[in-house]
C-alpha cells in the first residue's frame, strides 16, 4: 500500500519548459466516459478504464481517482464533429465537460476533433477478435486510445513543423 508521501509509480514528472508526461484521455459520452492514458516522451497511448456512472459527482469522483493515481501533466477530450467539420450536438456537452476538468483539477485540457476514432476502435476492437458484449464494453476506452494517439500524433507534427 502506498503511504501518502510516496509518489504514484504512475506520476508524471513534467520538467518546468517542455509539456511532458502522462496524458489522460477522455472520449465522453452521456452514459459513459472512455479513458486512455499515455506518456508524451513515447507518443503510445493504451485503453485504461470505461466509467459508466452517469451521475456526475461519482464520474468526477472516478476521475478524481485516476487522476491521483497517474499524476498527468494533461488531459485530452475528444471533440466530435460531421464529417464535413460542423459540430454534433454533444459538442456543446464535450466543451462543457473539458471546462470542468480544467476547473476542478487545475490541469490544462486539450480538445481533438475525435472524427472516426469510434470507428477506428471498432474496427480494431473487431479485428482483434473482439465481439458482442465485450466489444461494448471495451468500446468507450479504445475509442478514448485513439483520441489521445491522435493528440500525440499532432503534437509530433506540430514539434517537427515548429508550431
Amino acid at each position: 500500500m502506498k503511504g501518502k508521501n510516496q509518489p504514484s509509480p504512475h506520476a508524471s514528472h513534467p520538467t518546468p519548459h517542455a509539456k511532458t508526461g502522462t496524458v489522460l484521455a477522455f472520449d465522453f459520452g452521456e452514459k459513459r466516459i472512455g479513458v486512455a492514458v499515455g506518456d508524451t516522451q513515447t507518443g503510445l497511448a493504451h485503453p485504461l478504464t470505461t466509467i459508466a456512472a452517469e451521475d456526475n459527482r461519482a464520474r468526477f469522483a472516478a476521475i478524481g481517482a485516476l487522476i491521483g493515481e497517474w499524476q498527468p501533466a494533461c488531459l485530452v477530450v475528444g471533440l466530435p464533429a460531421h464529417a464535413d467539420g460542423t459540430e454534433h450536438e454533444i459538442s456543446r456537452l464535450c466543451r462543457r465537460f473539458a471546462q470542468r476538468l480544467e476547473g476542478r483539477f487545475g490541469i490544462p485540457v486539450q480538445l481533438v476533433d475525435e472524427r472516426l476514432t469510434s470507428w477506428a476502435a471498432e474496427a480494431a476492437l473487431r479485428e482483434a477478435g473482439v465481439r458482442g458484449a465485450r466489444l461494448k464494453g471495451a468500446l468507450d476506452q479504445a475509442a478514448a486510445r485513439e483520441i489521445l494517439a491522435a493528440y500525440f500524433s499532432s503534437s509530433q507534427k506540430n514539434h517537427r513543423t515548429g508550431a
